[in-house]
């Protein structure tokens, strides 16, 4: 069981910042979706470079670094966990609800596969994601917990995360990683809806456009979670105050630099590596 910091047991509750953490820069993605949809709230960010990927870890190992990160979030103060990661958010709230009880935490997983129900009219989903979420099965159980008739296809893509967190976004190494993965998912399946079930996927969303056509749709889990997120600050009476501007505030466990060369993919603007700190865990 975790405490928050001394420092911020005085303020509001409502006044601490939303955590956010994944296992790189990914997590990215839904902390712009955040920015976008809740202006006036603080953001604290962890991307654990240092460990990543989680996606080719055990679950019991996925679950013992999430816990560990969004225990050095909790301890700076945080009155709401989001977990950007779906390796995590597939095999690790359990494990994060039970260490930080009174805690709100939201991941990403049921967001996106409440957006894929929402999209399909064939009834014929596909899942891209990591080994870990795909082994798991989180998102098919997910999908068919909501429709049970629908058809869901999921395909590892481990490279794609690698290649996401070097900064290779386009390019002939990238169409010819995505053609490997994804041509006899679409033979097979013939797909109205292909689930970007990584964070670091909707860098690579272009490539896969062009891929899949224009009768697949792609869906990916950040605007649906800050969606999520907003109904919780709301209905848990936390939502910051209005009119104000909030801040982000960025921590890695490695490589400073990186993280803000690579960031700038997923934020769509130059961060200054002295704006990201590096911690440990």
């Amino acid at each position: 069981m975790h405490e928050i910091s001394d420092e911020r047991i005085a303020e509001p509750r409502n006044a601490l910042p939303i955590g956010v953490f994944d296992s790189g820069v990914g997590g990215l993605t839904v902390l712009r979706a955040l920015r976008e949809r809740l202006p006036e709230e603080d953001l604290l960010y962890l991307g654990d470079m240092a460990r990543l990927p989680y996606g080719t870890k055990s679950a019991q190992t996925v679950s013992r670094y999430a816990c560990q990160a969004a225990g050095v979030l909790a301890t700076r103060g945080i009155k709401l966990l989001v977990v950007a990661c779906n390796t995590a958010s597939a095999l690790a709230l359990d494990a994060l609800r039970e260490h930080f009880p009174g805690l709100p935490v939201i991941g990403v997983l049921e967001p996106g596969a409440a957006a894929a129900c929402a999209a399909t009219r064939s009834g014929r989903v596909a899942v891209i994601a990591t080994e870990g979420t795909v082994r798991g099965g989180a998102y098919v159980r997910a999908i068919q917990a909501r429709r049970p008739e629908v058809q869901v296809s999921a395909t590892a893509c481990p490279l794609f995360v690698s290649l996401a967190e070097e900064g290779w976004h386009t390019g002939p190494v990238v169409e010819a990683v995505a053609r490997h993965y994804l041509e006899p998912v679409l033979e097979a399946a013939a797909p109205d809806v292909l689930v970007l079930g990584c964070t670091h996927f909707p860098v690579f969303s272009d490539t896969l456009s062009a891929l899949v056509g224009s009768g697949t749709m792609l869906v990916d889990s950040a605007s649906t979670t800050a969606d999520a997120v907003a109904e919780m600050l709301l209905h848990n009476r936390l939502n910051a105050a209005s009119g104000r501007i909030g801040q982000s505030h960025y921590m890695t466990t490695d490589a400073p630099e990186r993280f803000a060369r690579v960031a700038r993919a997923f934020l769509g603007a130059e961060q200054a590596p002295s704006r990201v700190e590096l911690v440990d865990l």
